[in-house]
């Protein structure tokens, strides 16, 4: 019976201590500061984690090394981040405007993780390269190439959704595993080390419209693993192309 219960994000106690007024409710509109791309820099090093809230597409042409993405477009954004950022990690955000880094910090408030955020990138990416500091990026593959590297180029594919999604209808090829079992949370550790892959072996990496695969893309990174593919449009677009399930 445990094992069908859904895992509880790894910022719940947050929850439940605001909640049970042991932790203070933001009651006034939180507001993120602005850094500079050298203050970030720092923050950064000295360990400070940074959620990439563009698109899947902006985080592919170029991030900071380590930045999980995590799409401010996304209906469930603010839980997404409370899914895989560690537990009080002081948080920096990365968005296009600074407007957005305002919507990121709202949002995040509804599950407590306002008072984690210690500012935005001024600026946003293009500061950051102008400033000299390093990016890394992640490509995208569109369905019909990623099956024909399927069966000429010994590419991998990671299927990063929820089970229920995974038992309507996935990749033949594909290996399992949700993108919240890469990340320890508060009732069960991280489950990589489960995934049959090396740490060089080309992963396209596939949710449902392509979201949840960048965000996975990033915890990935993390971790170690080099050649990532985000697959674009994920299965609804595999299926648009009526491509086989």
């Amino acid at each position: 019976m445990q094992e069908e219960q859904p895992l509880k994000p790894a910022n719940i106690l947050n929850i439940v201590a605001i909640n049970q007024g042991k932790r203070p409710l933001t009651m006034t509109t939180p507001q993120a500061a602005p850094l500079a791309p050298a203050q970030a820099h720092e923050l950064i090093a000295a360990g400070h984690v940074v959620v990439d809230a563009r698109s899947s597409a902006e985080y592919g042409a170029g991030h900071i090394p380590g930045a999980f993405n995590v799409q401010l477009s996304s209906s469930e954004f603010e839980q997404r981040v409370g899914w895989i950022v560690p537990a009080d990690a002081p948080i920096i955000l990365v968005t296009d405007t600074a407007a957005e880094a305002q919507r990121c910090v709202f949002n995040m408030a509804f599950v407590g993780l306002d008072q984690a955020v210690v500012g935005y990138l001024d600026a946003g990416i293009p500061a950051w390269m102008r400033a000299g500091y390093p990016i890394a990026v992640v490509p995208q593959t569109d369905v019909h190439t990623l099956q024909r590297r399927l069966a000429t180029n010994g590419w991998h594919v990671l299927d990063v959704r929820a089970k229920d999604e995974w038992d309507e209808g996935h990749i033949a090829a594909a290996q399992f595993m949700p993108y919240t079992d890469m990340v320890p949370q508060l009732d069960a550790p991280a489950k990589l080390d489960k995934l049959p892959f090396a740490p060089d072996a080309p992963i396209a990496v596939t949710c449902a419209s392509g979201k949840r695969s960048s965000t996975a893309i990033s915890i990935l990174l993390r971790h170690g693993y080099r050649r990532l593919y985000n697959v674009t449009g994920g299965m609804e677009a595999w299926r648009a192309a009526q491509l086989p399930t």
